[in-house]
């Protein structure tokens, strides 16, 4: 006798739940939960939704001024979040009752398609580059921006914990979060996320759309189909069971950590008032982040130097020895010579110096950080306790003006290696602040994907 139709389907969709089910649990292991993803639907404009991430501009609030009047009353991830050239104004509290409000009127109008247990494949094209991301949702659990700590998921600069507590009041209430965290993955096999970019004419196109103030195009396909599911947990469950058990480091954050920090800070208070059961699938206790595979050719990481105020090259040289068992300093002609001095891979610890009677060359010997923005920030940190002044500067040239005016020193750091910096994490555990930087302002992640967190 024939199977009726109808207990067909309800066994091809048991089959279906039993495979998404399973999917879920083995990505739980690994820090990643399968979130279900809210963007905007056809009817509204996709352009005036997404805007740069809040940390950007923050010297310059003509930016969000401007832009304000360009969204005017369109439905806006502008009205979600808080640019932090606002935060410490007077009107901080009124500011984050409208950004709450506006997220239940989003959340309870018709503003939202939902795509369901679903990861979004990202191309982010800016500046004659695309660029290629996954969104997913890591477990805070399995996160940790103490220097010291071993977890699958890690903050690769240091964490300034007073930077949290004014980032946790907009969070702390919100029912939804919109992300502009940057999380990297190593998989020099491109495994994970370069597969589903070669297959993007069988994915659901999701939006697509030009970006506003010269941040380029964004387009978004779902990933939600179980065979996709299956590739994208079985090349991570790979890279995984690579990892030294002791320090297995798999993701690690590379733009917004300071807003992934903020999140963990506000699940720990709310995993308080929570049974174990319930701490188990609870929103808060994950974080929207968009991963990007460091060995996209797109991904650029710049260096940032540094330039030292009022301080003699015998104060900063003192210092120095205290790092490093000895150096060579050679006199070179030229900014671009230095900078090909800096760049140049050949295994060894080097930096330039820039003061008023010269450029300086200088390689280490034996220093006590893996890369030279670790030997430095010691010397820096040294110096500061003394009350020197430093600033951190992105442009070679721009440091090499300051640095040579009398009294000040710049130093010319390389950028860092894709090819060593997990490594570099694993062993010197956090980088000191403004290590590196991720491309240009206009190239960081605009917001478009919304997630509930309560």
């Amino acid at each position: 006798m024939p199977i009726p139709y109808y207990h067909k389907i309800t066994y091809i969709n048991a089959i279906k739940r039993t495979i998404m089910k399973s999917i879920k649990q083995r990505l739980n292991k690994i820090g990643v939960e399968l979130p279900s993803l809210l963007v905007p639907s056809e009817s509204i404009d996709a352009r005036k939704w997404a805007v740069v991430a809040c940390d950007q501009y923050t010297s310059q609030k003509s930016y969000w001024e401007d832009l304000d009047k360009e969204v005017e009353d369109s439905p806006s991830t502008l009205r979600m979040i808080y640019p932090e050239c606002y935060l410490g104004d007077a009107d901080s509290h009124k500011r984050i009752v409208a950004i709450n409000k506006a997220m239940e009127s989003y959340c309870s109008s018709d503003i939202f398609k939902e795509f369901k247990d679903s990861f979004m494949l990202v191309r982010r094209t800016a500046n004659s580059r695309s660029r290629w991301g996954l969104m997913v949702a890591l477990d805070l659990e399995r996160y940790s921006w103490e220097k010291s700590n071993r977890t699958l998921i890690r903050a690769t600069e240091g964490t300034i914990l007073s930077r949290i507590p004014p980032r946790k009041e907009i969070r702390k209430d919100a029912p939804l979060e919109v992300p502009h965290i940057l999380v990297l993955i190593s998989d020099e096999a491109r495994s994970v996320i370069e597969p589903l970019a070669n297959k993007i004419s069988s994915l659901e196109k999701a939006y697509d759309t030009d970006l506003m103030k010269n941040g380029g195009h964004l387009e978004g396909w779902a990933v939600n189909k179980a065979s996709d599911l299956e590739q994208v947990t079985k090349a991570l469950e790979a890279m995984e069971a690579r990892l030294d058990p002791e320090n297995p480091l798999l993701f690690a954050m590379g733009d917004g950590n300071h807003s992934f920090a903020t999140a963990k800070s506000c699940w720990e208070d709310i995993k308080k008032t929570l049974s174990e059961k319930e701490r188990e699938g609870h929103p808060a206790r994950y974080c929207l982040v968009e991963l990007e595979n460091i060995f996209d050719e797109a991904m650029v990481f710049e260096p940032i130097h540094r330039v030292l105020f009022k301080t003699s090259f015998d104060q900063f040289i003192g210092k120095l020895a205290l790092y490093c068992d000895g150096f060579e300093a050679s006199l070179v002609d030229s900014l671009s010579e230095l900078e090909a001095f800096v760049s140049s891979n050949d295994g060894k610890q080097k930096f330039g110096l820039c003061k008023a009677d010269g450029l300086y060359a200088i390689t280490l010997e034996n220093p006590v950080a893996t890369i030279a923005a670790g030997t430095l920030q010691n010397v820096i940190d040294d110096l500061g306790r003394e009350g020197h002044e430093v600033d951190y500067i992105h442009g070679s040239d721009v440091t090499n003006d300051l640095g040579r005016k009398e009294g000040n020193l710049g130093l010319i750091l390389p950028a860092i290696s894709k090819a060593t910096f997990f490594d570099t994490i694993i062993k010197d555990g956090a980088l000191p602040r403004k290590t590196f930087s991720m491309g240009e302002a206009n190239e960081k992640r605009y917001y478009f994907e919304a997630r509930k967190i309560r």
